[in-house]
């Protein structure tokens, strides 16, 4: 009897910890599970640091009136913090496949409206191994809105990511020399997003820029260290690509590559050339 007892005993344990990891990985009821994630679209800098201290979200239930919902009403907002030992975050970090996971949460079935990016007041760039501090908007108190109207469902899992385009959010100011932070940022739902991908060679012409334009459309990134890059949240059309590497190798332009809503085109690898003397 007492044998019984103990592996009746072990068998509850096992069951409570399979449904303790299982509430981890999954939605509760019927709630869908939002991962956030930040990537980034970088710039002509060593480093640039940011204070991570939370994503702030607004979602419509779908159980609410469309009267319910002030996109300026200061109610019904959840806050996301990034829970970690240090809130420091260098964007540089984010480019090709590379991102920061900013925490989870589950929401009712409805729409993820928008989103609040809350940032510190300690954010600095590194250029050349000088260090200067950018001079940020006192919006940042609040957080720095994005407008998302994505459709969740009850019972999925999905992944919202926020792009930083650090190569527009920075801006140096005039003869003041201030370098100002002007965050630009869009957000998307990963596995629906549309966008381009491909690999850039050779590495000695890196950094090599990556810009897209489709008439006032455009979007921004570098190639990581292995020549990939990505660029997902885009507009359906046919755009103009860009690739500008460092000064020893030619501008590419490619026009009419397609994107098509829901599908990620994969270009063919490109070579850029070596300017001639």
């Amino acid at each position: 009897m007492k044998n019984l007892f103990n592996y009746l005993l072990m068998f509850g344990v096992l069951l409570f910890a399979v449904a303790c990891s299982n509430d981890d990985e999954t939605p509760n009821g019927g709630n869908a599970r939002v991962n956030f994630y930040l990537v980034d679209a970088p710039g002509d800098f060593d480093e640039v640091w940011v204070e991570v201290l939370s994503v702030r979200v607004k979602a419509e239930d779908d159980s609410m009136d469309d009267d319910d919902m002030n996109d300026d009403d200061e109610l019904g907002w959840i806050e996301i913090p990034y829970d970690e030992s240090s809130r420091y975050v260098n964007l540089m970090d984010l480019t090709g496949e590379n991102s920061l996971f900013l925490g989870s949460e589950d929401f009712p079935e409805g729409e993820i409206d928008q989103l609040r990016l809350v940032l510190g007041d300690d954010n600095y760039v590194v250029k050349d191994g000088v260090r200067s501090d950018l001079k940020t908007p006192s919006a940042q108190q609040s957080g720095l809105k994005i407008k998302v109207d994505a459709e969740i469902e009850g019972g999925m899992s999905y992944d919202l990511v926020i792009d930083f385009d650090v190569a527009k959010s920075i801006v140096v100011a005039g003869n003041s020399g201030n370098i100002n932070l002007k965050p630009v940022l869009r957000a998307y739902i990963e596995a629906a997003a549309s966008g381009v991908m491909g690999q850039v060679f050779p590495a000695e012409a890196q950094p090599i820029a990556v810009n897209a334009q489709k008439g006032d459309d455009e979007y921004n990134t570098f190639v990581d260290e292995n020549g990939n890059f990505k660029i997902l949240g885009m507009d359906d059309g046919s755009y103009t690509f860009t690739f500008t590497p460092n000064n020893e190798y030619q501008t590419l332009v490619i026009d009419g590559v397609i994107v098509e809503e829901g599908n990620i085109t994969n270009m063919d690898p490109i070579t850029l050339l070596p300017i001639e003397e």
